[in-house]
């Protein structure tokens, strides 16, 4: 998903700002995908809780949203960095209190080859409409080793296509690439990127994966590398691996 569709997203941003939808994906043949925009704009809940306890080092939040993870994991004084390709959830996700970037995940990010985890929570391992290019890129984005966690679809699904936000006037937003994934789909993808499964669960009616890689990021670096988010020091926690250089 590139940037410029998203600032075409108006009732996505609209639905942050207010912190409620309705709003939908809207594929073209009109079928309608409900974001769970009030859960995304509340607090993390138990089942976000359990995932950050899995994550491990310095943790980057891809389409971080609103912001509830990455300001829950800076309130534990762990580092962490979200970012989006929205203005509006970037600028909700700072006033929580965690740090964000403006940024694709396909555009030059502070720390490559030397992020410990990845997130790809709520559907976010649909960017880009193309899994396989998302896997690699999220390799080239973690130290050797490092941990993806993914949230998929609650059913088994294997789905590319172009989509719109829309809210409950169907006013439309830019189209976009997404993909859907269900949990054997993204182990399939992930099999031929050479990621191996660590672990997959379900919690709250929501399924997870955990995925660790096989080989060394080409741009990997020690983990132990000074870190700075934006023109601001990181705190570094106990135990947590440095972020990156911007």
């Amino acid at each position: 998903m590139t940037t410029s569709a998203w600032d075409t997203a108006t009732p996505y941003a609209t639905a942050l700002r207010t912190g409620r939808g309705p709003l939908f994906l809207r594929r073209t043949d009109g079928w309608l995908l409900p974001l769970e925009v009030e859960r995304w704009c509340a607090r993390a809940d138990p089942v976000d809780l359990d995932v950050l306890d899995h994550c491990e080092g310095a943790v980057l939040d891809v389409g971080c949203g609103p912001g509830r993870l990455v300001a829950e994991l800076a309130a534990r004084g762990r580092t962490a960095l979200g970012i989006d390709v929205s203005e509006t959830a970037v600028e909700h996700t700072v006033r929580l209190g965690g740090q964000a970037l403006r940024r694709s995940v396909f555009e030059p990010l502070p720390g490559e080859g030397r992020w410990d985890t990845v997130l790809l929570m709520d559907g976010n391992v649909g960017i880009g409409g193309d899994p396989r290019a998302l896997l690699d890129r999220t390799a080239r984005l973690l130290a050797p080793g490092g941990l993806l966690i993914a949230e998929t679809a609650p059913m088994d699904v294997d789905e590319r296509t172009e989509v719109q936000v829309v809210d409950i006037t169907l006013t439309p937003g830019g189209a976009f690439p997404w993909a859907r994934l269900g949990t054997p789909a993204l182990l399939r993808y992930a099999d031929r990127a050479r990621w191996s499964a660590v672990r997959q669960w379900t919690a709250g009616g929501r399924r997870f994966v955990a995925l660790r890689t096989r080989t060394a990021s080409s741009s990997a670096e020690t983990p132990n590398s000074t870190a700075v988010i934006s023109s601001q020091r990181a705190r570094r926690p106990s135990g947590d691996s440095a972020v990156a250089e911007r």
